[in-house]
């Protein structure tokens, strides 16, 4: 469990974020929807300590993280995967040792152990016999997986996504998308996923958080979101559905 208190964010004189408080749920895949420039990557950045807050608690497990020094912060990273918007792979590393990075930076274990984790982590994102390829070798949706499988390389507790669908065919997106959710099932993690993309959120939106200027405007279920009277988040949602089918049907054409 995450939950965020009275944050806000300021760079210079604009302020990004102001006082939101949500709490993301374990277990559940918990998105943070909202259009661009709205304040939700620059929320999910402050959860994960990329940002320093002006003010609020991000507390994980009953632990005030932007509250911590600089050792126990390292200590609490070894807890936290992350997949980075466009998967942000090392183009000079083949895929096992993507995957490894994690584990030559936060542990002490033997090559052969490190190994070991390493295959079990690509066979859990269906990626057998790729150890090998290096990033340009494979597709965009293969390096996708092996960005989730070097995000759970330290067994987290805390899974962070940002845009993990972005330049992905639908077919691809809703493959990432089920993966993420089944993961964070079966790992029992609490899990942030980023994004603008509603098939995302009627996929995998156990939880739905909608900011706009900054503000938490919304929050529910996927259940619900279409019976909101929320006008901007209404908006949002024809904006972002009429956005996909166009970029859907320039594909097919």
């Amino acid at each position: 469990m995450i939950e965020v208190k009275d944050i806000s964010k300021s760079f210079e004189n604009t302020k990004v974020l102001n006082e939101v408080n949500v709490l993301f749920e374990k277990g559940k895949t918990n998105l943070i929807i909202g259009q661009s420039g709205s304040g939700k990557t620059v929320l999910l950045k402050s959860i994960v300590g990329l940002h320093q807050v002006d003010k609020g608690q991000i507390i994980f497990d009953n632990i005030v993280f932007n509250e911590l020094n600089f050792k126990d912060k390292k200590e609490m990273r070894k807890q936290i995967g992350m997949l980075f918007q466009g998967g942000a792979l090392f183009d000079s590393s083949s895929v096992e040792e993507n995957v490894r990075y994690p584990l030559d930076m936060f542990t002490n274990l033997s090559l052969s152990d490190k190994q070991d984790r390493v295959n079990e982590c690509l066979k859990r994102v269906n990626l057998i016999n790729a150890n090998k390829f290096y990033p340009a070798e494979i597709s965009g949706g293969m390096q996708k997986r092996v960005a989730i499988a070097r995000a759970i390389a330290l067994n987290p507790k805390y899974l962070f996504c940002d845009e993990p669908n972005s330049g992905l065919d639908p077919q691809t997106a809703i493959l990432i998308d089920n993966l993420i959710k089944e993961i964070t099932e079966e790992y029992n993690m609490t899990t942030i996923v980023n994004t603008h993309d509603m098939n995302s959120v009627m996929e995998i939106g156990d939880k739905v958080v909608f900011i706009y200027k900054g503000e938490k405007w919304w929050e529910g279920t996927k259940e619900g979101i279409f019976d909101t009277e929320n006008n901007e988040l209404n908006n949002f949602i024809f904006a972002s559905t009429l956005s996909r089918k166009i970029k859907d049907l320039k594909k097919g054409g």
